[in-house]
């Protein structure tokens, strides 16, 4: 057994699953479901067309689900990525 194998002690906390975990709301990230509800909220009551402000909330928020099963952390990075965009650019 080397010395490696244990860490020292005193040096050693445990963390909480949550503190690791992406906060998620229906399976997509947070922001991104409260965004598109109120979106939806907004096309549906707002302009009265109930059906358009179901359909981009099914279709917005089955996207976001199915981004988060791939990356959990894809908002940020897209944001990142936006902002970024012409950085690396020949």
């Amino acid at each position: 057994m080397s010395r490696h194998d244990h860490p020292a002690p005193g040096f050693e906390a445990p963390v909480h699953r949550s503190l690791a975990e992406p906060i998620l709301l229906g399976g997509a990230p947070r922001a991104i479901a409260i965004l598109n509800g109120t979106l939806a909220a907004a096309i549906g009551l707002g302009l009265q067309q109930w059906i358009a402000g179901v359909g981009l909330w099914a279709l917005g928020h089955s996207a976001a689900v199915m981004a988060a099963k791939r990356d959990p952390d894809f908002a940020p990075v897209l944001m990142r990525h936006l902002r970024q965009r012409g950085h690396f650019s020949c």
